[in-house]
């Protein structure tokens, strides 16, 4: 799994695998990055689900061995919260319209989140072809993957939700995928017990 994209190439840089990341407490953004960027991961979406969201994007925005991007943005608002925070990159659960543009105005890379073919037609509309594919093992997973890239060649998906350690591998040999996102490396249980190590040996273990 160390496949790795072009770099530069696509709102994650040729990043493969992005560990989505709820942080309870902003005083462990640091911790976690070190133990991603131990493990050889070297990019993280931290969510927006937990108040801790914003506070620890800013406390990485100044680290340059690791890309942070904010996950679960769902509304215009958020939008200017991140960039002012310094995310390198949005997530969206879904396609809104409204997120997708004000990303735009504010020169921030997104990766809103389709499930249908009307999903990805309202995103290349936006001029957006880097998809995340949501949720992936309930839409079809990887032959949801394939059988979108018929009529949408030009699209490279982000799979996430029933992605795992057992079946990462798989997605990202399909041309069609540019990354994989998950939580399985960043477990809540680890993350709230400041066990780094138990995030460090899975970030290891998910790119073998």
């Amino acid at each position: 799994m160390k496949r790795r994209g072009i770099p530069g190439a696509g709102p994650l840089r040729g990043e493969p695998i992005v560990p989505v990341v709820v942080l309870h407490d902003a005083a462990d953004a640091h911790p976690l990055a070190d133990a991603l960027v131990a493990g050889g991961i070297r990019c993280a979406e931290i969510t927006l689900r937990t108040p801790a969201g914003i506070e620890a994007i800013r406390a990485l925005r100044d680290r340059d061995d690791i890309l942070v991007g904010a996950g679960t943005v769902v509304d215009p608002d958020q939008v200017d919260a991140v960039v002012e925070a310094g995310a390198a990159f949005a997530v969206s659960p879904g396609f809104d319209a409204d997120v997708v543009d004000r990303c735009a105005e504010r020169g921030l890379p997104i990766v809103p989140g389709v499930a249908t073919a009307s999903d990805i037609q309202a995103a290349l509309r936006r001029g957006l072809r880097y998809l995340k594919l949501f949720p992936a093992g309930l839409v079809g997973g990887l032959a949801a993957v394939r059988a979108f890239a018929g009529p949408f060649p030009d699209v490279r998906f982000l799979p996430s939700g029933g992605v795992s350690a057992a079946n990462a591998a798989e997605y990202l040999a399909d041309p069609a995928v540019f990354a994989v996102s998950g939580s399985w490396m960043v477990p809540v249980d680890a993350l709230r017990a400041g066990d780094w190590d138990a995030v460090e040996r899975l970030s290891r273990a998910a790119q073998t």
